[in-house]
């Protein structure tokens, strides 16, 4: 059975639960608690030599980087596809991908490492240019659905990167203003789906 090495509330251990949920595949949750240190346990640096999640073996092949992992599931486990069959399609979907793991993602794990702290520690500052950020990205994502239900025409492995991040936008009050009428669209499709709440542990 598929092992997957994982924490909760990371963001990008969440992204690959909803990839092995849409796939339909079993496997065991195996967490490690980042708040705990586990991640740099010794034992566990065998499996991920950075110490991060998540990390996933798959009868003894063990991958690492959320991406990376997402993109290994579809080669390996090829239906239902999570990427479109034609090269422009898979080419948009990687783009809208990276965008969330480059651009949109780590201004979110900034907010959580903060928030984290004690009240007189919290950076207030990083929180709102962290914030501020992450609204810079709605226009990219709005643009990429226009004419379109999902980022690379038909849903897939593009919208489930950004699903894990959709209800950090609720709980850190970042308001998704009423100009982008695609992304709030989207943003209910998505919820929709089994798998947004399958993940959400």
């Amino acid at each position: 059975m598929i092992k997957l090495y994982t924490f909760p509330p990371s963001t990008n251990s969440r992204k690959v639960r909803i990839a092995l949920i849409e796939k339909g595949l079993e496997f065991e949750r195996i967490n490690i608690d980042l708040s705990k240190k586990e991640q740099k346990n010794p034992q566990y640096l065998k499996i991920h030599p950075f110490g991060q999640v998540p990390a996933l073996d798959d009868e003894g092949f063990i991958i690492y980087d959320s991406t990376i992992i997402n993109e290994y599931l579809e080669d390996e486990y090829p239906y239902p596809p999570l990427l479109p069959k034609d090269s422009e399609g898979r080419a948009r979907a990687r783009l809208m991908e990276d965008f969330r793991d480059t651009h949109f993602n780590p201004h979110f794990v900034e907010i959580i490492h903060e928030v984290r702290k004690p009240e007189g520690q919290k950076d207030l500052k990083l929180i709102e240019h962290a914030k501020a950020e992450i609204t810079k990205c709605f226009e990219r994502i709005e643009k990429e659905l226009e004419g379109k239900e999902y980022l690379a025409g038909t849903f897939g492995l593009a919208d489930i990167a950004y699903m894990s991040n959709i209800d950090l936008l609720e709980r850190f009050q970042i308001p998704v203003e009423s100009k982008y009428q695609n992304m709030l669209a989207w943003i209910e499709r998505l919820k929709t789906r089994p798998s947004y709440a399958a993940s959400a542990s």
